[in-house]
């Protein structure tokens, strides 16, 4: 087997991975969607885990483009990764925020909600097991293992 073949297989394995997790997440966000346990937006997200962290079971930054360069959105992660990290909440990055916003929907006016940050919570640690939410955790811990301390995962095309 030549050093290329190798390669070859090593970016085959890692395209059907990040496929698997990028599913897992979209399969967490609609179940948690259905479930009510969905909190959508910076300022929602803050005020959410300012009050109850040890509610929050997994965390979403979502960017793209047009917000790079938005200076107070980027204080915003900054602040939200720390807080996740000091309260060990995994968290991953999302760079296609339409096709986020899609999932978790539109606001009471028919607008789309702010998918910037999203938190998955849990009311009840032990009512509420997912198994997309064990694969993400288990993705987050591998990924900390490489120094990846925010992975981003892609979403599957639709």
């Amino acid at each position: 087997m030549t050093l290329e073949e190798v390669h070859g297989q090593d970016n085959s394995e890692t395209t059907d991975r990040m496929q698997v997790i990028g599913t897992a997440l979209e399969e967490l966000l609609v179940s948690a969607k259905k479930q009510d346990c969905l909190t959508v937006g910076v300022y929602e997200s803050a005020k959410v885990m300012n009050v109850d962290p040890d509610n929050v079971a997994f965390c979403v930054l979502a960017t793209d483009e047009e917000y790079e360069c938005d200076i107070a959105l980027q204080i915003h992660f900054t602040l939200i990764q720390a807080f996740c990290f000091d309260n060990d909440i995994n968290i991953v990055r999302v760079n296609d925020i339409e096709r986020l916003a899609g999932i978790v929907g539109t606001d009471e006016s028919d607008e789309p909600k702010d998918a910037h940050c999203i938190l998955v919570t849990s009311p009840n640690v032990d009512s509420w097991k997912d198994p997309a939410l064990d694969k993400l955790r288990l993705f987050c811990e591998e990924s900390r293992g490489m120094y990846e301390w925010v992975p981003t995962i892609t979403l599957p095309e639709r």
